[in-house]
């Protein structure tokens, strides 16, 4: 019964979430949910440590505890629209319904009501009618510069009486009216209010964040807005064109053809560079992007968000698109808003009638305007960087040349020798491709020609897409002119068949003499896609001199020993899983996996991995691989076992007990079961 009325709880908080119409009304809806063990009409909300900042809940910041990664503090208050009552638990009673200037005293709003008074609006506001009122906290007007507020204050009867009434509408709208991209003609000369409201459960007025909403009166409803929010007149572009410090932006702009853009209908969040900005980049970088149309968008692009946010919609790291295609990672830490984890935004929140402006003192550049080198130096790839440059391929880094390069991570030159050879030069070139390529356009089997000549083959595995050896490891990036493909290894091209890789090293002498007496030479010469799991000299030095010798008399129990060495495909170090299977020519299965970076096959680690063959690869192992024992039975068949014998053994006890097993039968349980079954 317990259980069937904890259920019912469930099902009516998820249908009380659900069931609410705006975000807004959820996230209030799951702060009522968190608040209710305190009493009625209870919510619970989380202040930023350190300021005087607070949210309603949602899960996301109820269970980490954090907003702008900064740590909350939960309290506990009265839902909109009601207060406590002496001696009773929760917030029972609703308040009562006053006129809207008493209003503003109710939800501590007092500094409003006091200016409400000196510019003689307390009249109107007190009278009959049906107003919102967007009214600035305490702590907004404090927050206002001295010179402006002196300004509205000095001329009350009509800067003030003006201010105040662009806070106002003309009819009573409820949190669930506030759409967003909605607008309202204010009670100032019918100049819009701009209304968003956030997925995440934030409405904003003219990007003002509404801290206490729904605040009931008889003549309309009041909304507490935590800054005084002025007139907007003008859209983007002119705000850009009049301001002193965006003119090389403004430049940028018409160079790229985007100021219809700028000027039309739309809901736009711009990152606006500013002239330092500009300043920080390289003079030959800053004046090759202006000096590309195309790549000049693609940057100015990347400033541009789809939609428009306000500062305060931001509670958390969130990817949001671009107008150029790929996405920002907007957040906040604290007070400050962050642009891919960087603070470097300066000013917020300039609305336009089409959109908002952050100004940022770093440029943002996306790879789609970048050069080769550009990409590599701006990667996780910095020693393949040095090395492509001290090989003198910078030209092919730098140009404009349809190429896709591939570059090893660091770790993959982890105990290799960085001094520039003939040999890696030659290396390097094969490292850039002849032609732009895309990752999802690569096939299996296709074959790839390098800057040094050479075909590279392309190979697609379940959880991996490698070239040759060398597997990507990351995005795509593509630049300006050319990709770039990020790899986990150095690449290693094939040298000959299987059988001329083993030839050509001295540890697999043993292993050649063998592969001759067992009679696989030809199968080892011939087109395939074999894998090799070669034993070392080493590997059959292990094993008795008795047994080595027996084996190598006996042609065919040596064909079929190494014959469980080859897998019957192809498969590299890079797209191998924890749990991967091969079938080898001869025997069962061969199991793979890894552990701290190093490939076991039947539990046998393999010494060295990849070395490429046209008709395969070879990994050395220095052990000579045998099938693994068969499995112990499963946890759930040995626990069977076990209780089938233990019933066995306590037979004799539970014919003992009949007493008991009789009452048993008996009981309540009992025969609820019976009837169920």
């Amino acid at each position: 019964m317990k259980r069937l009325t904890l259920f019912a709880l469930a099902i009516t908080l998820i249908a009380t979430v659900f069931a609410a119409k705006t975000p807004y009304q959820a996230v209030l809806q799951h702060s009522r949910i968190r608040g209710r063990t305190h009493g009625p009409n209870v919510c619970a909300m989380q202040k930023i440590q350190g300021t005087d900042k607070k949210y309603f809940t949602n899960c996301k910041q109820w269970y980490h505890r954090k907003i702008c990664g900064k740590p909350t503090v939960v309290s506990y208050e009265c839902c909109p629209g009601y207060e406590k009552v002496i001696g009773e638990k929760g917030c029972p009673a609703a308040l009562p319904l006053v006129n809207i200037y008493k209003t503003l005293g109710v939800v501590g709003a007092t500094t409003t009501k006091m200016y409400s008074e000196r510019a003689k609006l307390q009249e109107e506001i007190e009278g009959p009618g049906s107003f919102t009122f967007f009214a600035p906290s305490n702590e907004a007007w404090a927050a206002l510069p001295t010179e402006i507020l002196d300004a509205l204050v000095s001329n009350v009867n009509i800067e003030l009486l003006n201010a105040l009434h662009y806070h106002m509408i003309n009819k009573r709208l409820t949190s669930d009216d506030l759409k967003h991209g909605a607008l309202f003609p204010s009670m100032y000369q019918d100049f819009d209010v701009h209304i968003h409201h956030y997925s995440n459960g934030i409405v904003t007025v003219n990007c003002a964040r509404l801290v206490k909403t729904d605040q009931h009166a008889t003549n309309g409803i009041v909304h507490v807005v935590d800054r005084v929010i002025t007139a907007i007149t003008n859209n983007v572009n002119s705000l850009i064109d009049t301001d002193d410090d965006l003119d090389t932006l403004r430049t940028a702009v018409a160079a790229a053809g985007l100021t219809n853009l700028l000027e039309n209908e739309g809901f736009y969040t711009i990152f606006a560079p500013t002239n330092e900005a500009f300043e920080k980049i390289p003079p030959e970088t800053l004046t090759r992007i202006l000096g590309d149309p195309v790549a000049l968008k693609d940057l100015l692009n990347y400033h541009i968000l789809k939609n428009l946010h306000c500062s305060e919609s931001i509670v958390a790291g969130t990817p949001l698109e671009t107008l150029q295609g790929t996405v920002l990672e907007v957040g906040c830490d604290g007070e400050e808003m962050t642009i891919n984890g960087k603070a470097i935004v300066t000013q917020r929140d300039k609305l336009g009638t089409n959109g908002v402006i952050h100004y940022v003192n770093e440029l943002l550049i996306p790879d789609s305007a970048k050069t080769l080198l550009e990409l590599v130096e701006g990667s996780v790839v910095t020693t393949a960087s040095k090395l492509f440059k001290d090989a003198g391929l910078t030209d092919h880094l730098i140009g404009s040349e349809a190429v896709t390069l591939l570059a090893p991570l660091n770790d993959a030159f982890k105990d290799k020798s960085l001094a520039m050879t003939p040999d890696l030069k030659k290396l390097l070139r094969n490292h850039i491709l002849k032609e732009k390529f895309s990752s999802k356009s690569l096939y299996h089997g296709q074959e790839l020609e390098t800057l040094g000549g050479l075909k590279l083959r392309v190979f697609v595995f379940r959880n991996s897409l490698c070239i040759e050896n060398a597997c990507i490891a990351a995005h795509d990036k593509n630049g300006r002119y050319a990709n770039m493909f990020i790899v986990d290894q150095i690449l290693a091209p094939p040298m000959g068949t299987v059988m001329d890789v083993l030839k050509a090293d001295d540890r697999f002498s043993t292993l050649v003499g063998a592969i001759q007496r067992a009679g696989l030479t030809e199968l080892l010469n011939k087109k395939g896609t074999y894998t090799f799991f070669a034993p070392t000299n080493a590997a059959f030095s292990a094993m008795p001199p008795a047994d080595l010798n027996k084996l190598m008399r006996d042609p065919k129990e040596l064909a079929n020993l190494l014959r469980y060495h080859i897998g019957e495909e192809f498969l590299v170090s890079g797209a191998v899983t924890s749990h991967t299977r091969m079938k080898p020519l001869t025997g069962d299965k061969l199991e793979l996996g890894t552990r701290n970076s190093t490939v076991y096959v039947n539990r046998v680690p393999v010494v060295e991995t990849d070395l490429m063959a046209t008709n395969g690869v070879v990994h050395a192992v220095d052990v000579i691989i045998k099938p693994l024992p068969p499995k112990i039975v499963s946890d759930q068949a040995e626990g069977s076992t076990i209780r089938r014998a233990s019933a066995v053994r306590a037979g004799t006890q539970v014919m003992k007990k009949d007493d008991l097993f009789q009452k048993v039968l008996r009981s309540h349980s009992s025969r609820t079961m019976s009837r169920v079954q």
